[in-house]
């Protein structure tokens, strides 16, 4: 039973890593292909790409890890939680949601 929730646990880490390999292609997508960005916009879009791919490959990266020590752990009966990846998701989303929010603000209130 305890291998099915660790081999969810992991599945749902690949989602969120493939999501946000996804959200890194189109925020770089919107900042490479649109001349109507003003330079800060361009930056918040190329952070955000760059941050949310980079993130999502080492998410992924680092729960196929983490899954194959946690079954080792589980076969042991020593198995000891840990929050490291929950901690470096939570400040990945907050640096991504920042540039967004920059993003977005640029789009709406454009300096002239």
């Amino acid at each position: 039973m305890q291998h099915l929730a660790n081999e969810r646990t992991f599945l749902a880490w690949v989602r969120t890593g493939i999501a946000l390999v996804g959200i890194g292609f189109l925020a770089a997508g919107f900042g490479f292909s649109s001349s109507l960005y003003d330079q800060i916009a361009h930056i918040a879009a190329i952070i955000t790409g760059v941050t949310s791919l980079v993130s999502g490959i080492l998410i992924i990266l680092t729960s196929a890890s983490s899954y194959h020590r946690k079954r080792k752990q589980i076969n042991q009966q020593t198995f000891q939680a840990t929050t490291h990846l929950i901690q470096f998701l939570t400040i990945t989303i907050l640096v991504i949601g920042l540039a967004l929010a920059v993003l977005l603000y640029v789009l709406l209130f454009p300096s002239e």
